[in-house]
């Protein structure tokens, strides 16, 4: 059974940080590229940054851009996502999700973690 789990969200002021995780199993992790999406209240998903499967390759939405690093430790089956110079605009539930940026919300997705950017 393909299970993601992500972990490392909560409450944060502007300019703060982050560090997301996402437990993954069930499949072979370093076969595939691997993508984090987000949603916040009131909107749909938006892709925000993929990595392939050997991690040398990485890509993001231009407003995260600078602010944001993805990562992967395949010994480890664990995806990161480094969320630096937070904004209020970031508040979102963020997902983890297998492959890479999609052109529909079909993601296969964990159930997610809340990030929180408030003063």
């Amino acid at each position: 059974e393909v299970q993601l789990v992500e972990s490392g969200g909560g409450l944060v002021q502007p300019g703060g940080s982050l560090r997301l995780s996402c437990a993954a199993s069930g499949f072979t992790f370093s076969s595939y590229a691997m993508s984090w999406v987000r949603q916040a209240p009131g909107k749909g998903l938006e892709w925000v940054s993929t990595i392939n499967a050997s991690g040398r390759g990485t890509f993001y939405v231009d407003s995260v851009k600078g602010r944001f690093t993805i990562s992967r430790d395949n010994a480890k089956s664990t995806l990161y996502l480094h969320l630096n110079s937070l904004k209020p605009e970031d508040t979102a539930v963020y997902y983890c999700a297998i492959g890479g940026k999609r052109s529909d919300s079909g993601y296969s997705k964990g159930q997610g973690t809340q990030v929180t950017v408030s003063s």
